[in-house]
This record gives structure tokens, sequence and C-alpha cells, in this order.
């Protein structure tokens, strides 16, 4: 009886530090869940062509396309652009290529958007 006791003090003790630590762990992707305004960034285009795309991946391998508007982002233009919600429980560090007009794209970035007002330069 006595072991029965302690087994079931242990467990509890687990299921509590476990739920402690979920609480630490959940500010990595709380920072990019703002359910009202969604997550945000800054794009500042330093070149002189126009940037017509922004490739995102997570893992580096396969990118998809990231929105930046039709008339995309003009030569020393800083635009501000939106995640989509479907990315709120993604990692944090994304790896980002810009696509100008003439098909030409930089080399892939890697951004943490965790961090507090994260602006990408390309």
């Amino acid at each position: 009886m006595m072991v029965r006791v302690t087994m079931t003090k242990y467990l509890k003790l687990a299921a509590v530090a476990a739920v402690a630590l979920s609480f630490v762990l959940v500010p990595t992707s709380g920072v990019r869940a703002d359910e009202e305004e969604g997550y945000s960034f800054k794009v500042h285009n330093t070149t002189k062509e126009k940037i017509t795309q922004l490739l995102a991946s997570e893992d580096g391998k396969e990118y998809g396309t990231f929105d930046v508007g039709s008339k995309g982002i003009a030569p020393d233009e800083t635009v501000t652009l939106k995640w989509d919600k479907t990315t709120n429980e993604t990692g944090c560090e994304w790896m980002i290529k810009a696509v100008f007009a003439d098909g030409s794209e930089t080399d892939a970035k890697k951004f943490d958007f965790c961090e507090k007002d994260v602006e990408l330069e390309f």
C-alpha cells in the first residue's frame, strides 16, 4: 500500500512539473500568436531592384511563396508584412529569400521571428 501511495505522489508531482514546464516553453511560440493583430515584421529593400516575392522555408529545403502584394517592394522601401495565422504554431527560425523583378534571387538568410521588431534587409 505504501508503494502505491508514493508512486501516486510522484505521478502527481511529475504532472505538475510538466504543466509548469509547458508554461516556461510557451513564450517562444506565444510571441508569434497575437490572435487579433497576427504576427508582423518589416522588410527593407536595400537594393536597386524591386522585390516581387519572398520565399520562406522552415527547413531550408522546401520554399513557399510569401505574399508581398501586387506592387512588390520598391528599392529603398520598407513595408510591414503579416504572417498567416496558420504559421502560429510553427518554429521561430525561418529561411527567407528575396526574388527580384529580373528573376534573380538572394541566398537564403535565417531569421528568428520570435525576436521583437524583426526587420529583414535584402
